[in-house]
């Protein structure tokens, strides 16, 4: 199972929103570099990144921090936020991203997603945030009239090389994942399924971990860490375990 460690960029600093909501966010004083450090110092590969600004302006603002920590560390980065046209994912792929998230842009426009699945290979992710079943975009501001499970039974064929689920409701709360959700995506999907939102100490990513054979790939961890619930040494042992 892989961990993904997070660092969502707003301003230029670490920052944690409490369900997707700008209005309500924590400030971390450790800069997107700092951290991503501390997560590769402490033995994590991989890395799961938002450019907030991006999400909200629908532009790639936080590009030259996330190739800076991209050449600097030599670490794997998923990222998302604001990609809402090829161009822009192959300015991604350009500084060695691994893995672009497709969100708001895919579910608004499946053909979009089609292309980009493609046109770049294994180097797409598709990003399902959904509150009370159904699908947000524009910045988490916008609720659609869509189940994830729907799009995804729509997109299925297209592609991409995971997916990454999260219930909005539980991001940011540290109140245990969305386990009984995230198994539904993951039965139908093609792709490995990433788990997201929600997590709040080791015993959830324990419970996880046994889900592997589910087609769950992995979990994303956020406030948890930053906070101090859990242990970046433990976490990482669990991992290798």
């Amino acid at each position: 199972m892989k961990i993904f460690p997070a660092i969502d960029i707003k301003d230029k600093k670490c920052v944690r929103l409490l369900k997707g909501d700008f209005g309500n966010q924590t400030t971390y004083e450790q800069s997107p570099f700092e951290q991503a450090l501390r997560y590769k110092d402490a033995g994590f590969l991989n890395l799961h990144m938002v450019d907030l600004d991006g999400a909200l302006l629908g532009e790639l603002v936080n590009l030259e921090i996330i190739e800076n920590i991209i050449k600097r560390l030599n670490i794997s980065i998923e990222i998302g936020g604001g990609i809402r046209s090829i161009d822009k994912i192959k300015a991604y792929i350009d500084i060695g991203v691994d893995k672009v998230i497709l969100g708001s842009a895919a579910i608004k426009d499946a053909d979009f997603l089609r292309q980009a699945c493609e046109i770049f290979k294994g180097k797409i992710a598709l990003g399902l945030d959904a509150k009370k079943g159904k699908l947000l975009v524009s910045g988490w501001k916008e609720t659609t009239n869509q189940t994830a499970e729907d799009y995804l039974k729509n997109v299925n064929n297209y592609g991409f090389s995971r997916v990454i689920y999260t219930d909005i409701d539980r991001d940011g709360t540290k109140t245990e994942p969305n386990i009984e959700e995230t198994l539904n995506i993951a039965k139908i999907s093609s792709a490995p399924v990433i788990v997201s939102g929600g997590i709040s100490s080791i015993e959830d990513i324990k419970k996880i971990k046994t889900l592997d054979q589910f087609n769950i790939e992995g979990v994303i961890v956020g406030k948890a860490i930053y906070d101090g619930d859990i242990n970046l040494n433990e976490l990482k042992e669990l991992e290798n375990a």
